[in-house]
């Protein structure tokens, strides 16, 4: 338990390092925001001289305050070690780093985008979180039952989007949207190298328990498959979801706290339409 809970620790550092080094090295410089709670803080700090890290902790801090109010203390280590941790990372580096290290801002957006995914991907694996948005979905989530997918993406697009007021510049919101559209990708690939969708068989005593959960959570449709095993003779209830890659670790999460013996087959889907996926176009 110890050396895994350090494993975990290890890769959300790693993490929330490479995702520094994208927003100080290639991302602030440029005054490119590339959405999230970070792309806030880079905002004020062009207004106020904040250090982004600094403005990135109070903000987090100021939300978790709220959603422990709100939806109790559900947060776990992982999450205000990630948090910390991207604060200290963020705020460090941005003493060493105040110009362009690449004179082209096009791929300093590129390459933050790459470094910002691949260390949020990396935080991921690991069950861990950088807050930020992601408290915001949860808190919404507790009065209306909505993708957390969705709502972190228009959360991003006004952020960016928002940041023409601050440098007056359209240029500066287009290469926002690179960076968020090939962090996303980054994620993905790290996640489950880039497919779309998974798909889930659950086979678990606490199919309920596991099933409320992913329904309240996620938001994710959940179907309950009556079966027998052939060996026992005995009647099994079995969980069907299907899920976005970036909310399989959540979902992983999620059964091993309730049932860290269920059995799991789990499939990579090509396409997948209908209610919060993709619309079917003819």
């Amino acid at each position: 338990m110890k050396k895994e809970l350090f494993k975990d620790i290890f890769l959300i550092t790693l993490g929330t390092f490479i995702n520094a080094i994208g927003w100080t090295l290639f991302l602030i410089p440029w005054k490119i925001v590339g959405g999230g709670l970070s792309g806030v803080g880079t905002m004020i700090y062009y207004v106020t001289g904040i250090p982004v890290g600094i403005s990135y902790l109070i903000m987090n801090v100021i939300l978790l305050y709220i959603a422990m109010k709100i939806i109790g203390k559900s947060f776990g280590f992982k999450t205000i070690f990630g948090i910390a941790s991207s604060s200290f990372f963020i705020t460090y580096l941005q003493n060493f780093f105040n110009s362009p290290i690449l004179y082209d801002q096009f791929l300093s957006s590129v390459i933050g985008g790459i470094l910002l995914g691949t260390g949020i991907g990396i935080v991921f694996l690991a069950g861990g979180s950088t807050g930020g948005t992601e408290i915001i979905v949860m808190i919404i989530n507790k009065f209306r039952n909505v993708s957390p997918g969705r709502t972190m993406f228009l959360f991003d697009i006004i952020i960016i989007g928002s940041s023409y007021f601050i440098f007056r510049s359209f240029e500066t919101i287009i290469y926002g949207y690179v960076t968020m559209a090939i962090s996303s990708y980054a994620v993905d690939l790290v996640l489950e190298g880039g497919k779309s969708s998974v798909q889930l068989f659950i086979f678990s005593d606490k199919y309920g328990n596991i099933a409320d959960e992913i329904t309240k959570t996620l938001g994710r449709g959940v179907t309950l498959i009556q079966g027998t095993g052939w060996y026992t003779k005995e009647n099994r209830n079995i969980i069907l979801t299907i899920v976005r890659r970036r909310e399989l670790p959540i979902v992983l999460k999620i059964i091993k706290k309730h049932d860290k013996n269920a059995f799991i087959s789990m499939g990579s889907v090509a396409g997948v339409f209908g209610e919060g996926f993709d619309k079917l176009k003819i």
